[in-house]
């Protein structure tokens, strides 16, 4: 569809710089707005139609753009890591950044962003709370280990933060006051966020049993190194798996593919690119670890994911999960570093994420 009118609008908090370009004239009309989708959509409706907003992404996330697109104004969110700004520009104000999004608009240069729906944001929103009190009980036990460790009070017996460790902290008592107090408000900041955590953990398992997500999560279960929780995450992040055609743009999106500088006869690969979603990128990273330890015989946990999903997706599953730990094994017997090694089978677990989440489609 062609639009006789871009429509560039740069959002703040408070505020939003509106700039219209008409291609037909090269005339370009600019206004200035509080955070009020409707009079911007008001504005919007009386200039030539038909026409068309953009705004870039960011911290003010799809609010805008679900009230222009209810009051009737098209409107997209574009990826702002892929503006094509000029080098040589060193003005910005918010004036010249909606002038500067409605020409690309109107040129057809402006990479959207895929809008979620508000019941995809909600979930994952719940991911990302997750994934935050993960970070932040993280941090609490260090501290308080670290508090420890200043003590001269080290654990010896097993592994740490299990129950039994659990016990042997709820037995630590101090001589002084002060160094009492300071260990019981450590301690009970790891307890609270071991707290929040399950809650969290509870509300997944709840959300993930839905019907819209819940085949696509069993299908990823089914991989190795794929709790309910980091299945939930990749699907909630994700959203719709059909966006991507082929595997090799799904593994593009999550920033896992070389990145390359060739010119002429040269070709030059290097590291990822880490672009992308990088929460998708952390948990394929850290599920892909799973895949160097040997194959065993199928746990508990294991045989209900692959008896919640179709067989043809249990055994597609099977032989991605034979497929990468085999891959890991050669690539370590060719001397390869693990963290190498771990970044390929990361990217081809991407792959086997798409494949199965379409197949469950």
């Amino acid at each position: 569809m062609i639009y006789r009118t871009s429509v560039g609008l740069d959002v703040h908090a408070r505020s939003i710089a509106a700039a219209a370009f008409v291609p037909e004239t090269g005339e370009v009309v600019t206004r200035s707005f509080g955070y009020d989708p409707s009079a911007v959509a008001e504005w919007v409706l009386s200039l030539p139609q038909p026409s068309r907003c953009v705004y870039e992404s960011g911290p003010t996330g799809f609010d805008l753009q679900r009230r222009l697109e209810k009051a009737g104004v098209g409107c997209v969110v574009g990826a702002v890591s892929k503006m094509l700004r000029p080098s040589g520009d060193r003005v910005k104000t918010d004036r010249r950044d909606a002038i500067f999004l409605a020409r690309m608009l109107a040129v057809g240069n402006v990479v959207e962003v895929a809008v979620p729906t508000e019941a995809m944001e909600a979930a994952r929103d719940l991911a990302r709370a997750r994934e935050d009190c993960r970070h932040d009980l993280t941090r609490a036990r260090h501290l308080l280990s670290k508090f420890l460790l200043r003590k001269g009070i080290v654990y010896d017996g097993g592994g740490a933060w299990t129950k039994a460790h659990a016990r042997w902290l709820s037995g630590l008592e101090f001589a002084d006051p002060t160094e009492q107090l300071v260990f019981d408000e450590y301690l009970e900041g790891v307890r609270s966020l071991e707290l929040r955590r399950d809650r969290l953990d509870r509300a997944i398992a709840e959300r993930a049993a839905e019907p819209d997500l819940a085949p696509t999560v069993a299908a990823i279960r089914c991989l190795r190194g794929a709790s309910t929780v980091t299945a939930f995450s990749v699907a909630a992040e994700v959203g719709d798996f059909s966006r991507f055609p082929t595997a090799r743009s799904f593994m593009s999106y999550v920033g896992l593919v070389p990145s390359e500088s060739s010119s002429g006869e040269t070709v030059s690969r290097g590291g990822i690119t880490r672009a992308g979603n990088a929460h998708v990128r952390t948990l394929l990273v850290e599920a892909a670890w799973q895949h160097a330890r040997p194959l065993r015989a199928l746990s508990p946990t294991a045989a209900s994911a692959y008896a919640a999903v179709p067989a043809g997706v249990s055994e597609a599953a099977a032989r991605a999960n034979r497929r990468l730990h085999d891959g890991c094994a050669h690539l370590r017997g060719r001397g390869k570093p693990a963290c190498v090694v771990n970044t390929a089978i990361a990217r081809e677990l991407a792959g086997f994420v798409w494949a199965l989440a379409r197949m469950a489609a």
